[in-house]
């Protein structure tokens, strides 16, 4: 038999909860994106509720503005694991550096050094 999905309503039209849907965080009802999600835009990257849609078309105004209501009645709860989030993934970083970041390091040491190797090459100007 299959097994069905309990989903959770919240004060929220466009809010529900499963978990078996994203670990049971908040979600926009008939989707998976998560309420997490969208605050990350709108409070973090800046973007405005039509800049939001832009990027998920399938939601709407009324969705966008039902998620940011059900984060302000819980604030301190998601803001909190963003925060968790945020340090997770500081300490990923500090465990698997870049390599592109090291790749452009040592390409900027060596245009650096190439730099230098012309300028020492260059013949001294007579006018000055």
């Amino acid at each position: 038999m299959p097994k069905t999905a309990t989903i959770t309503k919240t004060n929220h039209p466009h809010i529900v909860r499963s978990a078996d849907t994203c670990n049971g965080s908040p979600i926009v009802k008939g989707t998976r994106t998560r309420v997490i999600d969208i605050v990350i835009e709108y409070a973090m990257l800046g973007r405005s509720p039509n800049e939001i849609i832009d990027g998920h078309p399938y939601l709407d105004l009324a969705d966008i503005h039902d998620v940011l209501s059900y984060y302000y009645e819980h604030q301190q709860e998601i803001d909190a694991e963003i925060q968790e989030r945020i340090l997770y993934i500081e300490e990923l970083k500090k465990k698997y550096p870049s390599k592109v970041k090291e790749k452009l390091e040592l390409l900027k040491e060596d245009k650096n050094i190439y730099s230098q190797k012309i300028q020492q090459k260059q013949p001294p100007n007579p006018l000055l």
